[in-house]
């Protein structure tokens, strides 16, 4: 469904935040302006279920599926915990269950995310990462049942 491959839009990724160098005030700001320009998540979908367990900011995360592709919508609390459930809902919303479920999202580390957000964040990103890869896979496993 999505126009580009994951590997396309890590690249695009990378090549954005290489322009900002080792700038750690530049690239938490960045990250926040990607957090405001997220499409806002109905507040009827801003619930406990829909909540990622394991981050200390509240993130919620609603998939669906259509065509074999998972389609995610993402809000959060906090500005920076936004900015990062956007990219990665900028590189695996819209693309095939198989390739999110195997996804190796690279650009995390060359972008040298763990330096800006430090350990608790970065807990809590994998804790995200987790939760759209389980959607890909329940997605996979109820479409497996049906046929």
């Amino acid at each position: 469904m999505s126009d580009k491959s994951i590997n396309q839009i890590q690249e695009e990724i990378i090549k954005e935040f290489s322009i900002l160098g080792d700038d750690m005030e530049s690239t938490i700001f960045y990250i926040m302006e990607l957090g405001n320009k997220l499409e806002p998540l109905e507040e009827q979908y801003k619930i406990e279920s829909n909540l990622i367990k394991g981050c200390q900011s509240k993130v919620w995360l609603k998939a669906d599926m259509k065509d074999h592709n998972l389609f995610l919508k993402a809000d959060s609390n906090t500005d920076i915990t936004k900015g990062l459930i956007s990219l990665l809902i900028r590189t695996l919303s819209t693309q095939p269950l198989d390739e999110i479920i195997h996804a190796d999202l690279y650009f995390i580390d060359k972008i040298g995310m763990q330096k800006v957000i430090g350990s608790q964040r970065s807990n809590g990103l994998i804790s995200m990462i987790k939760q759209i890869k389980l959607y890909a896979l329940a997605y996979k496993t109820k479409l497996q049942n049906q046929t």
